[in-house]
């Protein structure tokens, strides 16, 4: 597999010179396996005084993994998320360099080796000189503290914030702070009395159960008090294998009542291993499987389903590195008595990693349990061990751009009668163990998923855009503000504290679990004896006793400070239901990691369809998006490489044209933009020795006539990736004011071929064209 790799840019203008480190981690995210890489190439700065690269460059504590093999050589540090957040965490150095131009040089390979690493070494980070906008790569966990002109200092965010602090009045933290119980006045609250929405808040579940006591939904397909399915064939008995029924949410009974009756029938295609890529040899090689049609096939001939996709063999497990147990294949009812896909109630949340490296995907896995209105759109509810079984299972991911529905049988590896990967808590639980089959299927099997991110797997489960914090560096003021717009634009927040190598889900003595997903449901504001300060609505989805116990918590003296209306305001419940409250600086002091995934409005449209719910009454604001699919293609001339190139221009473009924004939560007028560009494929061809590529991008302003750019002489870039890494996606976050601008989506270097997809969100409409 090919190093990860960095690249960063030197300011210079309109002639940008970039480098690159490199270190191969087999697709990125954290090695499970505690294996160590080598091999990291840093390809040093350019060197304004000799016209080419110095090598002396030294890059700061990384934090990777993968299941990959190579190496790193470079420092850097590794922690194993067991069932917390397993993004990738890179902490680079940027010296500053002077603006000169000069002649563009070939990166000349520099190797250093260092032992690996548990600290951060802050000290070593450098500040660049500033440009106006400090951005890095997404997932590098830095970003400017929003303010204008910025500054380069590290704050933890995952792709670069410029105009956070936009709408708050120039003040800081204490003017975010200010707003916050004047945006909950003016209708930005939930029943809890914090400023949130529909899907942070957990309010979707409370709205459909009234739907269900209303009878304002009327049930057709089910049983409402059960959940059964009306006229369903009892496969299981057919079979003798055992099962029992699904158990429901109101938010599950409504929607499987949806598809039954047909009033939800969702626009998704057959999922069809390969598919083709050009140049590649990645060509289609099977019909696609319509999971009612082959139910129903499977049903009427009384057998049970064998899928010819991905069979129960060792093609299924690995491409490379064969197991070290021997495996036999088992269907749930092989392996108990009365399997279930799902237990319902707090089981579910519970989910255990098993040999394979794919942490990362078990952290994105926690955070989908989280919201039923998503993780019913992955797992649909209109399957079961009892209802209609014939040994066929089907699960619904997001795949560059569309939705696909991936069928699968329920044969599972297994080793001494257990299950060998992902698993549930409670061990007749099955939803778990078949979504990650589902998956390796997507990507071409279970070693195919050994080392990731938790965004890749999270945009996958929500077609959402995620952006990670890493709250030990992150910038106070920035969160809040982050976390107050989101809240603003419906977005979902997560958080987690590093798990302990040694220990699962270690219970601290202030209640708090490492290595667990929580969810951030409300932010709020209270008047105590030391002033004002925020307060966080964080929800432990085990919904048990083990919550928080430090100041703010269930029955803690702070709540004295309060004035009684107030928290009857604000619903607090000393209840041992895992929700809690805390101090956001005590949110800052013990949480590591947070996550962003901001979904579009198509996606709350689909789920009005789901569950019968308006989104868009609950919803005022809500992200835009539109794509563009592309290629890098060097046969064509459309693989420019990066700006060191002087065939830079040839690559793809994009023009755009924002609007003035309506009611924008800024409300000054400017369009908040997040750009991503997505490059396809790459961790299906891992078998053919074929991974990432150092992607990024740059956008500039239209300088009238809305043609593509033919030069960059004198042109400076609005916003851009400074580091290009490969990783499968990289993000930015900026805001503008309306009008024309383009979008230049590129890799590293020259002649590398490789499809991509250019997602961009904004505040407000605004259209996408192919330039060139």
């Amino acid at each position: 597999m090919s190093d990860e790799e960095e690249y960063y840019d030197e300011d210079g203008g309109g002639g940008d010179d970039y480098e690159y480190e490199g270190d191969d981690n087999g697709g990125g995210g954290y090695d499970d396996g505690g294996q160590e890489y080598g091999n990291q190439e840093n390809y040093g700065n350019y060197d304004n005084q000799g016209g080419g690269y110095d090598n002396n460059q030294q890059y700061g504590n990384e934090q990777y993994g993968g299941g990959g093999g190579g190496g790193y050589d470079q420092e850097y540090q590794q922690n194993e998320y067991q069932g917390g957040y397993d993004d990738q965490e890179q902490y680079e150095e940027e010296q500053e360099e002077s603006e000169e131009e000069e002649d563009e040089p070939e990166p000349e390979e520099h190797e250093e080796y260092a032992d690996e690493s548990h600290e951060t070494n802050e000290d070593e980070e450098e500040e660049e000189e500033d440009d106006g906008y400090t951005q890095v790569a997404a997932h590098t966990n830095q970003a400017s503290d929003g303010t204008e002109g910025g500054n380069n200092e590290s704050h933890g965010l995952g792709s670069m914030i410029k105009g956070a602090m936009d709408g708050f009045g120039g003040g800081g933290f204490d003017g975010v702070v200010g707003q916050i119980g004047s945006l909950i006045s003016q209708g930005g609250g939930d029943s809890g009395g914090g400023l949130s929405n529909i899907f942070s808040s957990g309010g979707m579940e409370s709205i459909v159960g009234n739907l269900i006591s209303s009878a304002s939904h009327q049930f057709f397909g089910i049983n409402p008090a059960t959940g059964a399915i009306i006229g369903a064939i009892a496969g299981n008995i057919i079979f003798q294998m055992g099962g029992q029924n699904n158990s429901l949410s109101s938010i599950g009974k409504v929607v499987l009542d949806n598809i039954i009756s047909g009033k939800f029938k969702r626009d998704i295609t057959p999922f069809t291993p390969g598919g083709t890529v050009p140049g590649l040899g990645f060509q289609q090689q099977f019909q696609p499987i319509n999971f009612q049609q082959e139910r129903q096939r499977c049903l009427d001939q009384r057998i049970l389903f064998e899928d010819p996709q991905f069979p129960a063999n060792d093609s299924s497990l690995y491409y490379k590195t064969r197991p070290d147990e021997p495996i036999i294949w088992k269907r749930p009812g092989e392996i108990y008595e009365n399997p279930q896909l799902i237990v319902g109630e707090k089981s579910r949340f519970d989910v255990k990693q098993g040999a394979l490296g794919d942490c990362w995907l078990l952290a994105a896995v926690a955070n989908l349990t989280l919201r039923d209105e998503l993780f019913y759109r992955v797992v649909p509810p209109d399957q079961s061990f009892t209802e209609n079984y014939a040994g066929i299972f089907h699960f619904q991911f997001w795949r560059y751009g569309q939705w696909v529905d991936v069928v699968i049988d329920d044969r599972l590896p297994t080793v001494d009668g257990r299950l060998y990967y992902m698993r549930s808590q409670e061990n007749n639980e099955f939803w778990s163990a078949l979504l990650e089959k589902a998956y390796a299927k997507l990507y071409g099997g279970y070693e195919h998923l050994d080392g990731g991110t938790t965004a890749e797997a999270l945009e996958d489960f929500t077609g959402g855009l995620t952006e990670f914090f890493d709250l030990e560096k992150a910038d106070k003021s920035t969160t809040l503000a982050m976390l107050v717009r989101g809240m603003q634009m419906g977005s979902l927040f997560g958080c987690s504290i590093d798990a302990d190598e040694n220990v699962k889900e270690a219970q601290l003595t202030n209640g708090l679990v490492r290595g667990h997903a929580y969810s951030i449901t409300a932010i709020q504001t209270v008047n105590t004896y030391g002033g004002q300060i925020p307060l966080l609505r964080i929800r432990n989805p085990w919904g048990n006793s083990k919550e928080w116990n430090g100041p703010w918590s269930d029955k803690s003296a702070e709540w004295n400070q309060v004035d009684p209306h107030q928290r009857e305001q604000m619903g607090v419940n000393f209840a041992k239901d895992g929700e809690f409250w805390m101090s956001f600086d005590d949110f800052m002091h013990e949480f590591t990691q947070m996550e962003c995934c901001n979904l579009s409005a198509d996606v709350m449209d689909e789920i009005s369809e789901m569950t019968g719910v308006e989104v868009h009454d609950k919803q005022k604001h809500q992200w835009v998006e539109k794509s563009e699919d592309g290629e890098w293609n060097s046969r064509q001339g459309t693989a420019g490489g990066c700006q060191n190139n002087d065939t830079y221009c040839n690559n793809p473009q994009y023009g755009t044209l924002f609007q003035v924004p309506y009611d924008s939560v800024e409300q000054d007028g400017k369009c908040t933009v997040i750009a991503a560009v997505l490059q396809k494929y790459r961790r299906e061809m891992r078998s053919k020795n074929l991974d990432n590529l150092p992607i990024g991008f740059s956008v500039y302003r239209s300088e009238g006539g809305g043609g593509a750019l033919q030069d960059t002489v004198g042109k400076k870039p609005i916003a851009r990736t400074k580091v290009f890494i490969n990783m499968r996606e990289v993000t930015v976050r900026f805001r503008v004011p309306p009008g024309q601008y383009i979008i230049v989506p590129c890799t590293f270097d020259a002649h590398d071929d490789a499809s991509f997809l250019l997602r961009v969100f904004s505040n407000a409409e605004f259209q996408t064209a192919r330039l060139r």
